[in-house]
């Protein structure tokens, strides 16, 4: 039994989630998120809770049970609370500048970086050196912070580079002089 797949989602206060045949939408005070799901699966709203019921024990049903159950969870988290990401940038003479919807990244190279911010996200430098991705969809905000961090990923022998805030880089002894 999948105990993800399983799982009673309670539905908060000001948030609709409505289901038609495999889409749902779920509206709340942050936006709206749609999402088309397996047709194999059961999406059942009760009031203030929502669960997914898989037909059989086939594997394809199971192996979409957890996720759809998952997928669900973060569109009403979403709507509600949204997500964020926080970016720090490591090494001497790099920042990151917010223009609009515009991102100016100096990470070491002969030119800046500029990279446009999706329109359903929404991005913040609180300081020169760090940056926050914040947004409804949690994949949308993750993979826009991947793509920044993909620009210049942290080094192993300084830590120099984009690293996620929650993120330990792991520093490399350098090569030792021969006596």
């Amino acid at each position: 039994m999948s105990r993800i797949g399983n799982r009673v989602l309670t539905i908060p206060a000001g948030v609709t989630v409505t289901v038609e045949g495999t889409k749902v939408t779920v509206k709340g005070p942050k936006g709206e998120l749609t999402n088309e799901f397996d047709k194999n699966m059961v999406i059942e709203v009760n009031g203030t809770e929502l669960t997914v019921k898989r037909p059989n024990d086939s594997i394809r049903n199971k192996t979409f049970h957890g996720t759809i159950n998952s997928l669900i969870e973060n569109m009403i988290i979403g709507v509600s609370t949204g997500f964020s990401r926080d970016l720090e940038i490591n090494g001497v003479g790099y920042r990151v500048a917010v223009q609009g919807n515009k991102i100016e990244l100096n990470v070491g190279f002969s030119h800046s970086v500029k990279m446009d911010v999706p329109a359903d996200l929404k991005v913040e430098a609180p300081s020169a050196n760090k940056l926050t991705v914040s947004g409804i969809s949690k994949e949308r905000v993750n993979q826009f912070a991947a793509e920044i961090r993909d620009i210049r990923p942290p080094e192993p022998y300084k830590g120099k580079g984009i690293k996620y805030a929650d993120e330990h880089i792991r520093i490399k002894e350098g090569k030792k002089a021969s006596k």
